[in-house]
């Protein structure tokens, strides 16, 4: 198997760090930028910030998503997953579980703790 360096790693990185500007928070794991932001949308934020490329915990490359404090809460229902997009370009970036769930209603806030995006290195 091929063996990908850092620096390739960094560079889909740098994408993320670069482009990310919103975070949902979704009833459902998003498979596209619509399902983010429309269909599965429970809130969201637009103060994403991205830390530089390290070490990955495990194997490979991260970046930390700082933590979110101002998000908006537009419907109702159980969030279970985010979701992280480029606005300007309709593009899904990345998408995870949340660590906790959270019941969530319109009109409140929402807060999400700090978290790693990791690129393992290939197995």
């Amino acid at each position: 198997m091929a063996t990908i360096s850092d620096y390739v790693l960094d560079a889909a990185l740098a994408k993320l760090i670069g482009e990310a500007d919103r975070i949902d928070i979704t009833s459902q794991e998003a498979t596209s930028y619509n399902e983010a932001t429309s269909t599965y949308t429970l809130g969201n934020s637009t103060s994403v910030t991205f830390a530089p490329a390290t070490d990955g915990d495990t194997s490979g490359r991260k970046s930390t998503c700082g933590a979110i404090s101002d998000g908006t809460v537009t419907a109702s229902g159980n969030a279970t997953h985010f979701a992280i997009s480029d606005v300007s370009e309709g593009r899904l970036l990345v998408t995870g579980t949340l660590t906790t769930q959270q019941s969530v209603v319109s009109g409140n806030s929402f807060t999400v703790d700090a978290f790693d995006v990791e690129i393992p290195d290939p197995a």
